[in-house]
């Protein structure tokens, strides 16, 4: 068919051509513009405080400082500061650092389930975006006790996340219960099933579920926490979560400095890993960008 069959001329053929070309650089500008962000990593020194009770403690420093390196050496554009268990409530050195970042840089805090609502609006104010319950090796919450269900309301009123780190049996039926108080929900570490049975395991497969809700994210982080064939897992279960919460609700970490996995972990190790697990580009790019919002970047 000819031009003037279409009803157009090479005039306008050229100008729609130019458009389009146009209309596809920019697309490709946009998408390299996008951020690419680490949503899990911790700072400390050994300076600081240590919670009692703590069931790990650190014999070196990873300060901000050289988290910040890593984050420019792998091309990263923002970071996300989950406080570590064994500083405990005490969330001083998180917030200190929040602001040396200027912006670069959000944070996941702890608190005590009494803690005051002024307390909490200075950590959003510092850059906080959501409270951690890291349940490992810890008893389950009585999320239905009064303190926990105005805590709870206080974090769904800001906007807040809640990240949890806790296997994936005891994930399926606490996220559920918070789920039921409106709040927005992160599991950490591809959700940790039980490492003998992997995706087969009944708590993964009950959790692959929540991705119905549209208000759960999952962090493909750390497959190393998965046992001793983490990364073969993390290879199985990736497939398995995009299908059941989409690109748009996996967030990546690098889990640095990677707590008593330091031996064998480093931040461009686990970056590539990410290479590995998402060969294509535009779809690794989506999930590296995907928790700006909900980080409020």
């Amino acid at each position: 068919m000819t031009f003037a069959q279409r009803g157009l001329t090479r005039r306008q053929f050229g100008a729609g051509l130019a458009s389009l070309v146009t209309v596809a650089a920019a697309t490709a500008r946009s998408e390299a513009a996008l951020p690419t962000i680490d949503t899990h990593a911790h700072v400390f020194h050994r300076g600081l405080k240590l919670a009692p009770g703590r069931r790990y403690a650190p014999d070196y420093d990873a300060p901000l400082a050289l988290y910040l390196e890593q984050l420019d050496r792998s091309g990263m554009s923002n970071g996300v500061l989950v406080q570590p268990s064994f500083l405990g409530t005490d969330n001083s050195y998180l917030v200190d650092c929040l602001k040396q970042a200027n912006g670069r840089l959000r944070a996941i805090a702890v608190v005590d389930p009494a803690v005051s609502a002024e307390e909490l609006r200075a950590l959003d104010r510092a850059g906080v975006v959501g409270i951690r319950l890291n349940l490992v090796g810890q008893p389950l919450p009585d999320l239905a006790a009064g303190e926990w269900k105005a805590l709870l309301g206080q974090v769904k009123a800001m906007g807040w996340q809640v990240e949890i780190q806790r296997n994936a049996a005891d994930l399926a039926v606490l996220a559920p219960q918070l789920l039921d108080h409106g709040l927005t929900i992160v599991l950490d570490h591809y959700t940790l099933p039980d490492p003998k049975l992997g995706v087969a395991d009944p708590g993964f497969q009950s959790v692959l579920k929540l991705g119905a809700t549209k208000n759960v994210w999952v962090k493909i982080s750390a497959p190393y926490r998965n046992g001793a064939a983490g990364e073969e897992f993390a290879k199985q279960a990736y497939p398995l979560l995009r299908n059941a919460y989409g690109l748009d609700r996996l967030l990546w970490g690098s889990d640095w400095p990677h707590t008593q996995f330091e031996a064998t972990q480093t931040y461009a190790k686990n970056r590539e890993f990410l290479d590995a697990l998402i060969v294509d580009n535009s779809e690794r790019a989506q999930v590296l960008a995907s928790p700006r919002q909900l980080f409020r970047f």
